[in-house]
């Protein structure tokens, strides 16, 4: 069996959560010697919780058929759809099966519904949740793209209205802001790689759903309520003590996992032991993205830094196309593998883009920035004008992708409990 169709023993989410039953079928990936990036799971209910619904004449009513392999009830109200890059954002992805919506009581809307897109909106100028590393690193490349949006502006105007130029505007206000956003940068692909070699193992439903017996057109009938389950949450993402001190699944996770297995695991880490990076996350694609935005970031440090007044000014033609344009064409590069992964890892297959995912649409505005990014100093190398115009300008339009790319990455940091109710279960 391939790998990206199976989960590695210690490696399978929700394995103990009994009110789960996997969808063998929905274990899939992208890239067969890669690691499973999606599994699907039904919830289950147990039969003893299933009452015999009456209607008003204390008469029995039809109950749900029982299916003689699981003794569950067949119609499956609600799955959970468990992805890589969710477990590694802390959400909870759920969906609920629209066919028996008479039996879906007190439900939570879906996300997709233009009310709770606007309050999605809200919560990112209103809530400041610094705990969460998914939330601090989509804040901090917004930051770091609006510092080479406004970079961009400095270099691009004075080729625009050469009027507006003011001394030492492309050093100080070109150089300073390419340093600073680039240093961001850097720092954002940091966390972004301790975000992803601090995925929750074991997996978080994150949900509570309850069946009661509710009376519906005159009569008594069964209903599912569904809401979701703060408190249960085992992610790290809602620990205040994130960063500095054991996450809120350490106590659970070290019951688990046998001694034998991880000795002394520790809830936080800052690397992966080199056994966990050989047989786990170089075959994940999430961790594959961030090292090579990680990588990429770095590189491209070097020339935000010899783009600081004071050093470029003094380079030679030669040095200048050495340490100040290849570091951006190489870091440049390191974006759009970034950015393809990034999408790769949303998708069910490798050739169908995933258009409904949130993952998908923010990894594509990466991979375009990051072609900006690398177009630019291929048109730099050259001394004209024109070539001068087009390497500042695809600067400007470059930053403004990366800019919308993070702001949909904080929407979804904020967006912990993505609800699909419009039917679609697979």
């Amino acid at each position: 069996m391939p790998r990206n169709a199976v989960f590695a023993g210690d490696r399978e989410p929700l394995k103990d959560d009994t009110s789960l039953r996997v969808i063998t079928e929905g274990i899939s990936g992208p890239v067969r010697p890669l690691n499973p990036t999606i599994a699907r799971f039904q919830h289950v209910l147990p039969t003893t919780q299933w009452a015999i619904p009456l209607d008003s004449d204390r008469r029995a009513l039809p109950t749900p058929s029982l299916d003689a392999r699981s003794r569950t009830p067949d119609a499956n109200f609600v799955e959970y759809r468990w992805t890589s890059r969710n477990n590694r954002k802390g959400r909870h992805q759920l969906f609920l099966n629209l066919k028996y919506q008479n039996h879906l009581h007190h439900t939570p809307m879906s996300t997709t519904q233009w009310s709770e897109i606007v309050h999605g909106i809200g919560r990112m100028v209103s809530q400041y949740p610094v705990w969460d590393i998914s939330w601090l690193v989509a804040f901090i490349f917004t930051w770091g793209s609006i510092l080479w949006v406004i970079n961009g502006f400095f270099v691009f105007l004075p080729l625009v209205r050469p009027g507006s130029q003011f001394p030492e505007e492309s050093f100080v206000g070109g150089g300073v802001t390419a340093f600073i956003g680039a240093t961001i940068f850097e720092i954002g692909s940091i966390l972004l790689i301790l975000e992803a070699v601090n995925e929750h193992r074991s997996g978080c439903f994150g949900w509570a759903i309850q069946q009661a017996l509710e009376p519906y057109r005159g009569r008594n009938q069964l209903s599912v309520r569904v809401t979701p389950d703060h408190d249960a949450c085992t992610h790290h993402h809602p620990n205040k003590h994130n960063l500095l001190g054991k996450s809120a699944s350490s106590a659970e996770d070290l019951v688990k996992t046998p001694a034998t297995d991880v000795p002394n695991r520790k809830s936080w880490v800052w690397w992966p032991s080199f056994h966990e990076l050989r047989t786990h996350f170089l075959h994940e694609l999430g961790f594959l993205a961030c090292l090579s935005q990680l990588i990429g970031a770095t590189i491209f440090w070097i020339a935000g830094f010899t783009a600081l007044p004071g050093i470029i000014d003094h380079l030679s033609e030669g040095l200048e196309d050495g340490i100040y344009w290849t570091p951006q064409v190489v870091g440049g590069f390191g974006f759009i593998i970034s950015g393809l992964l990034f999408m790769l890892e949303t998708q069910t297959c490798w050739y169908i883009p995933a258009l409904d995912t949130l993952g998908w649409h923010i990894g594509l505005y990466n991979l375009i920035g990051g072609i900006g990014f690398t177009l630019s100093p291929a048109f730099g190398y050259d001394q004209d004008s024109w070539s001068q115009y087009q390497a500042a300008l695809t600067t400007f339009w470059a930053s403004f992708f990366f800019l919308v790319g993070s702001m949909v990455q904080l929407y979804e940091s904020l967006d912990k409990y993505p609800v699909d109710n419009s039917g679609k279960s697979s």
